[in-house]
């Protein structure tokens, strides 16, 4: 095979079955689409190429900055892109979570913006919001910003519904699968995949996979933050089911020990979430003779998330784990090892309790910034976790209540610092939510 430019390479990756024996469907063939085949390396390459390709071809002499609100393989896909046509990327993001991707862009050339605790999807009634103050740049008319809007572009659907699908269909000799199982991020990939092959059969199933509220999975987002993105349409979906990151981990391994696939942890999640809800349809179809068929995405590769597994499950890389952080505490664990309390114990214990605690809110500065308990501080989750891993944040002899938006991950922190010996934290039943929905006072800073 031979190509005049890498683009060419883009697509046309391989759909390979999945060994009865790994996953235990007796009726169903399951099937991976390797979108980590691609040669940027992940299934972002289509839509980077399909959204940046009209403003590529119409840059002169290195004018202009392709510009993406992301932080993982649309970023690295579009700086690679920029960079074959000469001219510079600029990735926009709250935050960059995983290290390796952050250097990758780095290496590759790009200029990274981070704007800690805002929403990667841009909000147009926050006035205050700098994202949305960049926004308007975009807009401004002298602007020489190349803006692929990967949230709200049609042109990411559009690369699936033109490649993808039709590959799937292709390689299944013409016919849709009858089910058909994606991890939502923008929604590009499952919204424009599941276009086609409802088109080929209108009885295929949909299966959307987000995180579980509060977890933290590369490329996946939670319920909440997939009403988000401009491109979610429930209706996209038959069943949407959250997954954990303990379950994207397990998927993770299984696809790279037992079927030799290098898969990242949303190909994880996505494996995982399929042979979840499938063994239902399986044990339906005992006695039937039928066989059905099932396909999921491997969306990138594994190399770029070592950081990522070493934090939750470090035996797996040859460490010892510490159990200092909080994404080392199960769901399970945290529930029995967290002591939690509802809001109007929280109410009394933080206002007559001798001493009284200190109230730590993990969410974000914008979040906090509108509404929270008095006389609260307010240390974001992700750098309250790396004051875990240094020891004990606080003296033993203060007490400290923890909340979070829904009282989940603040469970895993408070299960996490009584494993360090803390004596007395606790962590609030519902979080901030249902202190509001409790009518507790909040104020505004």
């Amino acid at each position: 095979m031979r190509y005049d430019s890498i683009t060419e390479a883009i697509g046309n990756t391989p759909l390979v079955r999945i060994d009865p024996a790994v996953h235990g469907l007796r009726h169903i063939d399951l099937y991976a689409k390797l979108e980590m085949l691609n040669p940027f390396g992940s299934v972002k390459d289509r839509p980077a190429w399909h959204m940046a390709r009209p403003h590529l071809e119409a840059a002169t002499d290195g004018d202009g900055t392709v510009v993406e609100l992301s932080s993982g393989n649309t970023a690295k896909a579009l700086a690679l892109l920029a960079g074959i046509h000469g001219v510079r990327f600029k990735s926009v993001t709250n935050r960059m979570r995983v290290p390796e991707i952050k250097e990758l862009l780095l290496l590759i050339g790009a200029e990274i913006e981070e704007l800690p605790g805002r929403s990667e999807c841009l909000d147009p009634s926050d006035t205050d919001d700098p994202l949305t103050h960049f926004h308007r740049a975009l807009s401004d008319p002298g602007s020489t910003y190349l803006h692929t809007d990967q949230y709200f572009n049609p042109r990411n659907i559009d690369a699936h519904a033109e490649g993808t699908g039709p590959e799937i269909v292709k390689d299944l000799d013409g016919r849709a699968p009858d089910w058909f199982i994606a991890c939502v991020g923008t929604a590009g990939s499952s919204t424009g995949v599941a276009r086609v092959l409802r088109e080929h059969d209108p009885r295929v199933r949909v299966l959307g996979l987000v995180a579980h509220k509060s977890d933290f999975i590369p490329g996946i987002r939670t319920i909440d933050e997939v009403h988000q993105v401009g491109l979610f349409d429930p209706a996209t979906y038959d069943t949407i089911e959250s997954v954990t990151s303990d379950e994207a981990v397990d998927g993770m391994i299984t696809l790279i020990r037992r079927c030799g696939l290098l898969s990242g942890p949303t190909g994880g999640a996505a494996y995982q979430g399929a042979v979840r809800q499938l063994r239902y349809a399986d044990d339906e179809l005992d006695g039937t003779g039928e066989r059905r068929t099932a396909v999921f995405i491997v969306c990138d590769r594994a190399e770029s998330y070592l950081s990522y597994v070493r934090q939750r499950r470090p035996e797996l890389l040859g460490r010892t784990a510490r159990g200092r952080s909080a994404t080392a505490v199960t769901d399970s664990e945290a529930r029995a090892e967290a002591r939690v309390i509802g809001v109007e114990e929280a109410r009394r214990w933080s206002a007559a309790g001798d001493p009284r605690p200190l109230v730590v809110d993990l969410r974000s500065p914008h979040a906090y910034a509108a509404l929270h308990i008095e006389g609260s501080v307010n240390i974001v989750d992700e750098m309250f976790e790396d004051l875990l891993r240094g020891g004990l944040p606080f003296s033993k002899r203060t007490p400290v209540l923890l909340a979070c938006p829904v009282g989940e991950r603040s469970m895993r922190h408070a299960a996490a610092l009584s494993r360090m010996g803390h004596p007395d934290v606790r962590s609030l039943a519902g979080g901030i939510v249902a202190w509001r929905d409790a009518g507790a006072p909040l104020v505004r800073e």
